[in-house]
């Protein structure tokens, strides 16, 4: 098994409503794709972080294997959500394990 987390900061041009519907965009099209990308398992983002936090955003996803992360990264429905995820974040964090 694979796990996918990422962690983002919304660019800090958006104004409050911009990053409201952007996390629930994202949201949105990220976790409708279980059951989409073979492989995928779970994918939850997380978007209310706590005011310790210093980022906007959390994905927490789990793979069945190495190769189905790696056919996530190119699967066409993974690609059009990341692509607007990076138009709107200032920055990103990952770290994939093996479980």
């Amino acid at each position: 098994m694979v796990r996918h987390v990422l962690l983002w900061s919304f660019k800090d041009e958006m104004t409050a409503d911009e990053k409201c519907a952007a996390a629930k965009k994202i949201k949105a099209e990220l976790e409708a794709l279980v059951g989409v990308v073979p492989g995928l398992t779970h994918l939850e983002i997380i978007a209310n972080p706590m005011d310790s936090s210093n980022v906007d955003l959390m994905l927490d996803s789990t793979l069945e294997t190495p190769a189905a992360y790696d056919g996530y990264k190119v699967h066409p429905e993974h690609v059009a959500a990341a692509d607007y995820v990076r138009s709107v974040v200032k920055s990103r964090t990952c770290m994939d394990y093996e479980f």
